[in-house]
């Protein structure tokens, strides 16, 4: 298994995958593939942070982080994570995860948001944002709103979440 920075002659392969990768998603709208796309054209795109998984020359995974913000501090929007199906439960995500987290503390991020199953995300280290004063901009249950502080002298941020217009969220 090869984790790499996506590079522009993946973005068809990724697009299809994320498309397989959502279609059975129990929390999905669909546009995971469209936000990505988007993402990429805007200026929240971040691209060592756009990682694909390769294994026996095939994308098997994606993951995107991009820029967002708490206030005045910019942080990491962790979405989408994608593993084709057939490769699902196999440590395929979190080794994506492992890898964009080595990456962002690299870059000098400190902290990085998703919004998901906190089942999963808890094995990579997440932990609801609200023990970081991180709130959400929409309304969602405490627990599936999570961050991961990379460093344990990161400042507490107290804010809501801001995230690059792609999301549709403004």
């Amino acid at each position: 298994m090869i984790i790499r920075q996506e590079e522009s002659k993946d973005y068809e392969s990724v697009y299809h995958l994320i498309q397989h990768a959502f279609q059975t998603a129990e929390h999905a709208d669909g546009n995971e593939q469209d936000l990505v796309v988007n993402l990429r054209n805007s200026d929240s795109f971040i691209p060592e942070l756009s990682l694909v998984a390769v294994k026996d020359d095939t994308i098997v995974g994606h993951i995107l982080f991009t820029k967002a913000f708490v206030g005045d501090v910019e942080v990491l929007a962790l979405a989408p994570l994608s593993v084709l199906p057939a490769y699902q439960g196999q440590g395929i995500g979190t080794l994506l995860m492992k890898e964009g987290h080595k990456i962002a503390k690299i870059l000098g991020y400190t902290y990085s948001v998703v919004l998901g199953d906190p089942s999963y995300y808890e094995r990579a280290g997440y932990t609801t944002a609200s023990i970081y004063v991180i709130k959400p901009p929409f309304e969602i249950e405490d627990a599936y709103f999570m961050a991961l502080c990379f460093s344990n002298e990161a400042k507490l941020i107290d804010g809501i979440m801001k995230y690059d217009d792609a999301f549709g969220l403004s």
